[in-house]
């Protein structure tokens, strides 16, 4: 995945542009960069590799050395960023959110009309190059972006800063979010609107999908249109946004607490206490306490909100190791009860199945199990939020490749709630991790707790109703 922040203000904007980029750390953990501009020293412009540190420890030091009123910064699981670019346009830094499945086909038609790649993320093409290259095929910087909404395949929402503005674009389809911020004398874009409030901005705009606007200290200008069709990703609201962030005017928070508690309320199991797994869990875990009655209790907490997430590190034993360490239980909060716990979402059953074992081994009872969104069944091509390479790291595909002798068969069904074949998947994956019980979010539920219609969002990894 990944999150941007860019500001552009009448006085220096170094502090915001720290901050703000560093409040989007929990989308990313391979490279974060920062880019500014001023009239006396130009364009200046650090990367760093992230995978072994935080970006607060990578920046703080050289911070002096980003003069200028305007700027914009990345931390991304991607591509080395932001890329500085002299063309016909001028000159220009870039970052994006994106992810691109077409980028050989769109490489090869570049080089073909005599282009050239000189920045390389670990020896393949780096995307927000392509994507530069391809806004430089516009006579303007709209007509650019454009170009890029036409051909590629995937994702990609994008800040751009130039000598005297920064421009912001939202992915054709809405997938990624861009939102507004304003305070007097600046301007602020950001993949997340909970980098505003400590920085004094307030929510201005949230970006429509395709819609492209200039900022500058003193105002907002519409470039673009926004398009009609939207379809945002569900999974914002279920993993990645941080609970006080806003989508679409909609809490990260609210809909978590929604849609647990729309839950608890339907749910029989006999329990003492829920759970929430740390951090995602937690605001579904408070709405199903309200829902079913029965009181929160923090059996698991979370050392430090710093760690990776499970399946971010590419490696499967530093998944297992990440998972295991950044979760401590706490044995007398769980001994001889029947706990209920809730998370966001099972993608390999990683950290499902090192804290089931925990649990049981520290006295608990019973184990329920309780997940915010349906079970994964397709992977997805639109957005970067897991290191998944294949449909098969997810443990829903490697069930039916067992049940069925093809990972890709009768898809439709296993995604099915209550159908023969879902149930048996279900039943599977519980037994597996010694689950007393296991049960996911409808998507109807999911869906009503959001509160946009169906058609607006982007259910694609549990239905596979999505194209490009």
């Amino acid at each position: 995945m990944g999150g941007f922040f860019g500001t552009v203000s009448q006085v220096a904007c170094a502090t915001d542009l720290f901050y703000g980029t560093d409040y989007n750390s929990h989308l990313g953990t391979k490279r974060g960069g920062l880019a500014t501009y001023s009239k006396e020293q130009g364009f200046i412009r650090s990367i760093h590799n992230l995978e072994s540190t935080y970006f607060r420890t990578k920046f703080e030091d050289e911070l002096d050395k980003f003069v200028g009123n305007s700027g914009i910064g990345i931390i991304s699981d991607t591509d080395a960023q932001p890329i500085i670019i002299n063309s016909h346009l001028g000159r220009f830094a870039i970052v994006t959110v994106a992810k691109i499945a077409n980028t050989k086909e769109l490489e090869d038609d570049l080089l073909a009309k005599n282009m050239h790649f000189a920045e390389l993320s670990s020896g393949v093409t780096n995307q927000t190059e392509l994507i530069a290259l391809l806004i430089i095929q516009g006579k303007n910087f709209v007509e650019g972006i454009e170009n890029v909404f036409r051909h590629i395949k995937g994702s990609c929402s994008m800040l751009l800063l130039t000598e005297d503005r920064i421009i912001a674009a939202r992915d054709r389809l809405g997938r990624t979010p861009i939102i507004i911020g304003r305070k007097e004398g600046a301007y602020a874009a950001t993949s997340e609107s909970s980098c505003f409030p400590n920085l004094d901005y307030e929510i201005e705009k949230y970006l429509g999908p395709g819609e492209i606007v200039e900022l500058r200290a003193d105002g907002m200008k519409q470039l673009r249109k926004p398009n009609k069709d939207m379809q945002v990703c569900s999974f914002l609201w279920v993993y990645y946004g941080f609970p006080t962030s806003c989508y679409e005017g909609i809490n990260v928070e609210a809909v978590r607490f929604a849609s647990g508690m729309k839950m608890g309320r339907k749910d029989e199991s006999e329990v003492d206490c829920a759970c929430g797994i740390p951090d995602s869990g937690v605001g579904m875990a408070l709405g199903y306490a309200e829902g079913k009655g029965v009181p929160y209790h923090r059996a698991i907490c979370k050392y430090t909100p710093t760690w990776p997430r499970s399946f971010t590190p590419s490696n499967q034993e530093m998944r297992s190791l990440v998972a295991k360490m950044k979760l401590i239980p706490n044995r007398a909060m769980m001994q001889g009860k029947r706990l209920l716990f809730c998370d966001d979402s099972i993608v390999r059953g990683t950290q499902l199945r090192d804290n089931v074992k925990v649990l049981y081994e520290y006295g608990a009872k019973e184990v329920h199990m309780r997940i915010a969104c349906p079970p994964l069944i397709y992977a997805c091509p639109f957005v970067g939020f897991s290191a998944s390479k294949n449909a098969l790291e997810l443990i829903t595909r490697r069930i039916v490749k067992e049940l069925e002798g093809d990972e890709n068969k009768n898809l439709d069904k296993y995604a099915t709630t209550g159908s023969p074949e879902y149930e048996k998947m279900v039943s599977i994956i519980a037994e597996r991790f010694g689950l007393s019980s296991l049960k996911f979010n409808t998507l109807e539920t999911l869906v009503e707790a959001i509160g946009l219609p169906k058609s607006q969002l982007c259910t694609h990894c549990f239905d596979g109703s999505s194209r490009y």
